[in-house]
């Protein structure tokens, strides 16, 4: 299972109420921060985010309201007593912009932090739940976008029949992969007889802030769901790419040619109020379309 929810929605400057970018996908085990503009610890208690099941940050450029959050964070982790290890995948400067935040404060915290910097397109991270890659996107500055592809074993145990086959839990493992089960009197348990078909992985696409870029169709193909910036309607195209941002037509064109299955969209400019119409233009193009609307939680 993976959920993803939006912690912040907009783009440069906080305004009607909207927060600049965060995200949290979570698994049932672990949550994943991804960007981490001001304002982020607040939405991380309004919606019952829990700090210390964060183990990985991703931060996709060094524009601050993706990252004028983060220090905040770090140091509110360790006043509240974190132990464990911190890993932080984020454009190379980053690492020394905290450091010098932590060394003018006196600051030691009481936890490690891993630091890997972003200097190539591929996987950066892998746990029990999930494989992690970074991709280029086009911004103004070094800026990248994250792939979160679900690990799955192909099988799920069916409770019934390895209780009738009297099959020892510590086989289960090996019947997920796909394997028979030999009983001690050499009897073989097909494995279709005692599991069934596992639903298929899931996946998830981060596409940061980006001008409209046809060569992310292939990075993002057939993803479950795809976050993809619309700062601007599409009246506004040619300031969005003057400012290296995206458009909603732009957008669902992405999404369209990926053949994804739904498209978030978000990172709005505080010029506009309302969103409304940021629906409207991108379900014209491509109907499976939601506003990454603060608090909500999107079951991928």
């Amino acid at each position: 299972m993976l959920a993803l929810t939006i912690l912040g929605n907009n783009s440069a400057i906080p305004a009607y109420g909207r927060n600049p970018t965060a995200q949290v996908l979570q698994t049932l085990d672990e949550a994943y921060l991804i960007d981490c503009g001001e304002g982020t610890q607040q939405q991380m208690t309004k919606y019952k985010i829990k700090r210390s099941r964060i183990n990985n940050i991703f931060i996709s450029h060094l524009h601050g309201d993706h990252y004028f959050g983060l220090i905040g964070l770090l140091t509110s982790m360790g006043l509240l007593g974190r132990s464990s290890d911190l890993h932080i995948y984020a454009p190379a400067l980053l690492e020394n912009i905290i450091q010098l935040q932590l060394d003018a404060a006196s600051t030691i915290l009481p936890y490690a932090i891993y630091f890997h910097a972003l200097d190539k397109e591929g996987p950066i991270a892998n746990d029990k739940k999930m494989w992690i890659e970074c991709f280029r996107v086009k911004h103004r500055i070094d800026c990248w976008g994250f792939l979160f592809r679900e690990k799955k074993n192909p099988r799920s145990i069916d409770p019934v029949k390895v209780k009738a086959y009297e099959v020892p839990a510590a086989y289960y493992e090996a019947l997920q992969k796909g394997e028979d089960y030999t009983t001690k009197k050499g009897t073989i348990i097909r494995n279709e007889e005692v599991t069934v078909a596992a639903a298929a992985a899931k996946t998830y696409a981060y596409c940061a802030d980006t001008i409209y870029d046809e060569t992310l169709v292939e990075k993002v193909k057939a993803v479950d769901l795809l976050y993809h910036e619309t700062t601007y309607l599409q009246d506004l195209h040619e300031r969005a790419a003057a400012r290296f941002h995206s458009t909603t037509a732009q957008a669902a064109e992405i999404a369209k040619r990926a053949g994804v299955k739904k498209l978030l969209i978000g990172h709005f400019s505080s010029k506009y109020e309302l969103l409304d119409d940021f629906l409207t233009e991108t379900c014209a193009i491509f109907p499976p379309t939601e506003l990454a609307t603060e608090g909500s939680c999107f079951i991928v």
